[in-house]
């Protein structure tokens, strides 16, 4: 199970299931917090759902599902990914390092698993 937000901090535990549909339902909120396990579960069903649509457009002979599933993921990832940046009480601007290559990725994965702000940040 994994620590997602709930009004009074971090005691709620939601599963893969739960982040997902958190995931949407945050599409384009862009403050607050989102801890580790509601990004991570999130990041692991969009990967599943990538594979398997794949698959599916493999057998079809062209990219429809997964182009159509990775533009409908987009922004809400760019929404749970500042609201990430923001647990750790840093600014989603951060979130730009991962346009450079390699070492961009690296440094965002390094902060996407640091323990959250303890208590109140300057994000909620």
């Amino acid at each position: 199970m994994a620590h997602t937000t709930d009004a009074g901090g971090y005691t709620r535990q939601v599963g893969m299931v739960e982040a997902f549909k958190l995931f949407f339902a945050n599409y384009i909120n862009f403050e607050g917090r989102s801890n580790r396990g509601e990004y991570w579960w999130a990041f692991l069903a969009i990967i599943l759902i990538s594979i398997v649509l794949t698959v599916v457009d493999g057998m079809i002979g062209m990219p429809l599902f997964g182009s159509i599933f990775s533009l409908a993921t987009l922004v809400p990832g760019i929404a749970i990914g500042i609201r990430r940046l923001h647990d750790i009480d840093k600014s989603g601007w951060f979130l730009l390092i991962g346009l450079i290559p390699i070492i961009g990725a690296l440094i965002l994965i390094y902060f996407f698993v640091q323990k959250p702000t303890p208590g109140p940040n300057r994000f909620g």
